[in-house]
């Protein structure tokens, strides 16, 4: 009996909220679709433009059997560090070049297609889960604190942070790993040759003309971030209708609490409220908080990191339909944020006297338009890919290769 309490008690709870949901809508109409408006718009000028052609591209390069091409390519880098395969580098890359939720649409597709384990999914899930480089120097640092180098600190804080998490995770659940093919088969033939064998082996699975493949991936794509806009909208509501009916006083003595644990101004408690439910709304309450300027960029990085039960939603959706957990994600969160927040606090206090004039020269000069998110964000994945093979071929041939010296001070590079 005791055992099925809790579920009863957890759908009991889900009713309720639902109910009151409702309700709310029905007693201020006006603020609620205020709400949903506000949610649309930030869907329709900036989501859908900006991620929809990384959705497209992402598909098509998984169906020509790039994606494999490339995770072989990064398996030397990905599994000693991160315990991931190397198409984990693909989710890694999408993820700090296009933002929430890209990770987790390319992770929940490697599930599918078995290009990872479900625990590796979960691992893949704790890491790649970032926010992109415009949202942070853009949005925040210029648009909401008006302080251009401020995005140098946050940039690096949140992806210092997100590398610790993903370090950390690499002993979740840890495992043997099975290579894919023979050991024979590995050690006679060449990374790069393997490469290939995967891209041709992937697009002969595959099967579809490239005509059916892109009309799919274009059909998928626009799918799963209508989905995603729905979640935009949804909890803007959500947030409006909590702040109407003051749910925030109630919260009030239990945040600022913790916030005190923490030594931080008890003026961050709105931020901290409005940041657990969406990054958006968290990071602009951060920024305006009458409180020292250093525990204001804590709580944005924490917020950041943290990303929102809205990102949290878009998440769930994506990978409902396979194994992986939500659980480790959730864990990798809360961890992605202490981090975060910790890093935050390095760079702004006791390395602040040495970094910050080298963070001064920065500046973004204004938010860029979806057309400029794209290229902007195009030449991240680029310039991210790219340092991420270098140094994958580079482990890679330094372990087939040793230097050995000989009388003469002189050396020769012989293959093991």
């Amino acid at each position: 009996m005791k055992v099925l309490i809790f579920p009863k008690l957890k759908v009991l709870a889900g009713a309720a909220l639902v109910c009151l949901l409702t309700l709310s809508l029905v007693i201020y109409p006006k603020q609620g679709v205020d709400a949903a408006v506000a949610g649309l718009k930030v869907f329709w000028d900036i989501v859908l433009p900006s991620l929809l052609p990384f959705f497209v591209l992402s598909e098509i390069m998984l169906g020509m059997g790039i994606v494999h091409f490339i995770g072989v390519l990064l398996e030397p880098l990905m599994r000693p560090l991160f315990n991931v395969p190397g198409v984990g580098a693909f989710a890694l890359s999408m993820g700090l070049a296009a933002g929430y939720p890209m990770d987790a649409v390319i992770t929940g597709k490697f599930r599918k297609s078995g290009l990872c384990t479900k625990v590796e999914g979960e691992r893949l899930l704790s890491f790649t889960n970032t926010a992109d480089p415009l949202f942070i120097f853009g949005a925040v640092a210029v648009g909401m604190f008006g302080r251009p180098e401020l995005g140098v600190v946050l940039a690096l804080a949140h992806y210092i942070a997100s590398f610790t998490v993903g370090i950390v995770f690499k002993f979740y659940r840890k495992e043997k790993h099975l290579p894919a093919e023979p050991a024979s088969d590995i050690h006679q033939a060449g990374l790069m040759t393997r490469a290939v064998r995967a891209l041709f082996k992937a697009r002969r699975e595959d099967g579809r003309p490239l005509g059916r493949l892109m009309g799919d991936a274009v059909k998928e794509s626009m799918s799963t971030l209508l989905m995603i806009g729905g979640f935009i909208m949804l909890f803007s509501v959500i947030v409006k209708m909590l702040t109407v009916f003051g749910f925030l006083g109630i919260l009030n003595p239990l945040l600022g609490g913790i916030l005190k644990i923490f030594n931080i101004d008890p003026h961050m408690v709105h931020s901290v409220f409005y940041g657990i439910l969406e990054i958006d709304l968290g990071t602009m309450a951060a920024s305006k908080a009458a409180a020292p300027l250093l525990d204001k960029v804590m709580i944005a990085s924490w917020i950041i990191a943290w990303s929102g039960l809205c990102v949290h939603g878009q998440v769930a959706s994506v990978i409902h339909d396979t194994d992986i957990r939500m659980a480790p994600y959730f864990a990798a969160r809360l961890l992605h944020g202490i981090f975060a927040a910790g890093y935050t606090w390095l760079l702004l206090g006791p390395v602040s006297p040495v970094f910050m004039p080298l963070a001064q020269g920065y500046s973004l000069g204004k938010v860029l338009n979806p057309l400029n998110r794209i290229i902007f964000s195009g030449k991240q994945l680029l310039i991210i890919t790219g340092i991420l093979l270098v140094c994958s071929l580079g482990i890679h041939y330094s372990r087939r290769y040793r230097i050995v010296f000989t009388k003469g001070n002189k050396s020769s590079a012989v293959q093991r």
